[in-house]
């Protein structure tokens, strides 16, 4: 059992930046995929980030080059870095833990935190 709780959202300016945390508690953790995923009001939902248990990273092509994902095992955290921040990017933000990166894909995380709102607006 993983139990996820995101932070860090919140109201930021275009061309900003905001770093979001997902703390996580289970023993087995660092066996985990991670992945951030995006909902915007009347969208679908967008899996943005992913980081393998090993280390390896992928990004949508929407905030490739301007969003960075991280993992800290010793404090059970994954974080994002957003950086350059557009309008577009708002959405309620949630953190997810599975298998692996197919399983994230397509069906979505086993587990899941409550979300974090973030809103880019001048």
């Amino acid at each position: 059992q993983v139990q996820l709780v995101e932070s860090g959202g919140g109201l930021v300016q275009p061309g900003g930046s905001l770093r979001l945390s997902c703390a996580a508690s289970g023993s087995t953790f660092s066996m985990y995929t991670m992945g951030w995923y995006r909902q915007a009001p009347g969208k679908q939902r967008e899996l943005v980030a992913v980081i393998t248990h090993g280390g390896s990273t992928n990004y949508a092509d929407s905030v490739k080059g301007r969003f960075s994902i991280s993992r800290d095992r010793a404090k059970n955290t994954v974080v994002l870095q957003m950086n350059s921040l557009k309008p577009e990017d708002t959405a309620v933000y949630y953190c997810a833990a599975g298998p692996s990166t197919t399983v994230l894909v397509s069906t979505g995380g086993d587990y899941w935190g409550q979300g974090t709102q973030v809103t880019v607006s001048s």
